[in-house]
């Protein structure tokens, strides 16, 4: 293997042809045909091409997501029709099929618990904590004062430093602290507003020791800043999303099962995504399908926001269902807690034309109400898939998706993938058997 020649010094100098050309010409087989996909998918307009191109490094070409929406949330007494992005159809279908069926049991509800988001400047010290301690009220002012300029604009926005706090771990690790920084960033995320902020922090912190006359001359004067970083684990930026009717309104399923049933199994299906981690792995999964989704669609951080959630998930030591269900009183409640870190302002949320629309079908929400949205979305999904798992099975909704891609893969036309749909409902799909009909169909057209 040749290594040297799939090398480069200043490709990102490269014109984006240059790029294309030069990624072919080592890594693929037929550089003709790969050019050809990779310009073939980009933006007629150059404009908006350029913009895209922007928002990341080394581009060469457009990874187009389906974009969708699912109609009929009904949410706090209010209708949305939720933009999604997601390659996978059943999630969408069933996100739908969800709010559907509650728009006529009072739809969801949410309440936005804490909007609080948190800040770490880590570092190293080996002086007295009683004498830092004495003087903290000191440098919390001298913090605040230096980093004026950076967060005046905020407060003015009603957010803002919300509290500075002092963590000593040197039981854990010699020698190290924390200052714990929470934040109000009003309808934007923040990231950007946060290390802006803890960096100032940290200056100050570095002078403040080296200076202050409470310190001895050495190793009390001796600080040394490891790193200054917003924290994506936000447990008090939370949002809690529910749904709850009288179990018999919750009326007859699939198979003749009779509410009740349904309820009790929807019950202890919620409790083993409580008790096994593989189960709450996979429970937990269905809930980000229609969190991703919607995050994606306004241009949010899904990473930051999946980080988040499974973290909190496993916030007792163990990694446990983010979702709830109750039966009290005849009463069926299934409810979801869940962090999240959003904006509506900032980012790509008003540069991604997508985004903007996205927003736009909202209702232009604050960062709050988009909490709200994400987390109802996330219960629905839940909700569809825990249903389907105790009445029909998960897979006739994943098997009708997996036959569309084989016959999308096998470049089936449109009357052949009907013909091949109807053929195989309530049949075992896979993809030679696929391959076999869509064969023998064509064969009876030749001839």
């Amino acid at each position: 293997m040749d290594n040297k020649n799939k090398t480069i010094s200043g490709f990102s100098k490269l014109s984006k042809r240059g790029k294309i050309k030069w990624v072919t010409e080592h890594f693929t087989e037929d550089p003709v045909q790969v050019t050809h996909v990779l310009t073939s998918w980009w933006h007629p307009d150059d404009e908006q091409q350029r913009l895209l191109d922007g928002f990341s490094e080394n581009t060469l070409s457009n990874f187009p997501m389906p974009f969708g929406v699912a109609p009929n949330f009904l949410i706090n007494g209010r209708v949305y029709a939720v933009p999604m992005v997601i390659e996978e159809s059943s999630v969408v279908a069933a996100a739908s099929s969800a709010a559907k069926y509650w728009l006529d049991r009072g739809g969801f509800h949410a309440e936005v618990l804490g909007t609080k988001k948190i800040g770490q400047v880590h570092f190293s010290w080996g002086g007295d904590v009683r004498k830092l301690e004495s003087v903290f009220e000191d440098l919390k002012t001298e913090l605040r004062q230096d980093a004026s300029p950076i967060t005046a604009n905020m407060e003015k926005r009603g957010g803002g430093i919300t509290g500075i706090e002092l963590v000593n771990l040197t039981h854990l690790e010699p020698g190290y602290f924390q200052l714990k920084i929470s934040f109000e960033t009003c309808d934007s995320m923040g990231a950007n507003f946060i290390n802006s902020v803890l960096e100032s922090f940290a200056k100050t912190l570095d002078r403040f020791i080296t200076t202050h006359p409470i310190f001895d001359e050495g190793d009390e004067r001796d600080v040394a800043v490891i790193m200054s970083i917003l924290s994506n684990y936000t447990p008090e930026c939370l949002v809690r999303a529910w749904v709850e009717c009288p179990v018999e309104a919750l009326g007859p399923f699939a198979d003749g099962l009779e509410a009740a049933t349904l309820a009790e199994k929807f019950r202890k299906a919620v409790r083993i995504a409580h008790l096994d981690p593989h189960r709450a792995a996979t429970h937990n999964k269905g809930i980000f399908n229609g969190v991703d989704a919607v995050v994606l669609a306004t241009a949010n951080d899904f990473r930051a926001v999946e980080a988040c959630g499974h973290t909190y998930a496993a916030r007792d030591g163990q990694y446990r269902s983010l979702s709830h269900c109750t039966i009290e009183n005849s009463i069926f409640r299934f409810w979801l807690d869940i962090p999240l870190a959003l904006g509506t302002v900032g980012g790509l949320t008003k540069l991604h034309p997508i985004a903007k629309l996205s927003l736009e079908l909202l209702g232009h929400p604050s960062a709050e109400e988009l909490m709200m949205i994400i987390a109802c979305t996330g219960l629905a999904q839940n909700f569809a898939a825990v249903r389907s798992l105790v009445t029909t099975g998960i897979q006739s909704g994943h098997m009708k998706m997996h036959l569309a891609n084989i016959l999308n893969h096998l470049g089936a036309n449109a009357a052949e993938a009907e013909e091949a749909m109807q053929f195989f409902e309530g049949r075992t799909v896979s993809f030679t058997g696929v391959r076999e009909y869509l064969e023998g169909m064509r064969a009876k057209v030749e001839v």
